[in-house]
């Protein structure tokens, strides 16, 4: 039978995008040369409502990006025959600014690590730096994220789901065990 925990409701999700976007202003000293990119699919709200509160801090909304990982990730072969290929929408050159990557669940290390790749094809930033709703552990790869909303240790066989009103029609983070 499975289990299921609520980690994050609503109120804690938006307290968690307000605390990161105040991070992120206090760890660049404002948000000059800094663009926010979102990690399709739960990253890219969540990167737009980081950029809405910084918008309201700071008075100027930092350009946020849609980014597609599929092709980057070194387990593809592994997740279908048939890859499905979204967009990847960089209205701005990384080139020389501040990269925001911004994702809803830091695991194994490997989306961002597939994040940094991409990133890096399309031009060399200053610097690039990672925010996330929740660090669940595990990591496979040396990463880790300059920002997170939550720290929440699991086990292997647990599952966080972060839900996103523009997708899910709510906002909450779940923890699904067995």
């Amino acid at each position: 039978m499975s289990k299921t925990a609520l980690l994050m409701d609503e109120k804690a999700l938006s307290r968690a995008v307000t605390r990161i976007a105040h991070e992120i202003i206090e760890r660049n000293d404002g948000c000059q040369d800094t663009v926010l990119v979102g990690i399709r699919r739960r990253g890219v709200p969540l990167a737009d409502r980081i950029a809405e509160e910084i918008q309201k801090i700071e008075g100027t909304r930092p350009p946020v990006g849609e980014l597609d990982i599929t092709f980057y990730r070194d387990d593809l072969s592994h997740k279908s025959d048939q890859p499905t290929l979204n967009a990847t929408r960089i209205p701005f050159s990384p080139e020389d600014r501040t990269v925001v990557m911004v994702d809803d669940v830091l695991y194994t290390g490997r989306t961002a690590r597939a994040a940094m790749d991409a990133i890096m094809d399309l031009g060399r930033p200053k610097r690039i730096q990672f925010a996330v709703i929740v660090d669940r552990g595990h990591r496979e790869l040396p990463i880790r994220a300059d920002f997170v909303g939550k720290n929440v240790p699991t086990a292997r066989s647990e599952r966080v789901h972060v839900s996103v009103r523009e997708y899910d029609g709510t906002d909450k983070v779940e923890l699904f065990s067995e």
